[in-house]
């Protein structure tokens, strides 16, 4: 079995998993790839959404799965990143030098 890329990854959610994302305007990125197991957190209108998971289980995980087999489990990764964090961070800080 060989070992997965991250590229591969990105090629199928390219391919397979944005577009019908973008119809609800949001997208998928990858948080971590590891023991054969992909964590993902939707962006845009997906991140707040109420079937954010059956998104992950039925559009992310099947897609991913049908042409990754060796990838055993998809998991929603969800709260708030650590980028959104020291932006909202440096947001404040400007706020109080002005």
């Amino acid at each position: 079995m060989s070992k997965i890329t991250f590229q591969e990854i990105e090629t199928i959610l390219e391919n397979e998993v944005r577009p019908t994302l973008a119809e609800h305007h949001g997208d998928v990125c990858i948080v971590d790839y590891s023991n054969n197991v992909l964590r993902v957190r939707l962006t845009g209108q997906c991140s707040g959404c109420p079937s954010a998971l059956s998104t992950t289980e039925e559009i992310i995980a099947s897609k991913v799965k049908e042409h990754l087999p060796q990838i055993k489990d998809v998991i929603l990764v969800t709260g708030v990143s650590d980028d959104l964090l020291a932006q909202a961070k440096a947001l404040m800080n400007h706020k109080k030098n002005i």
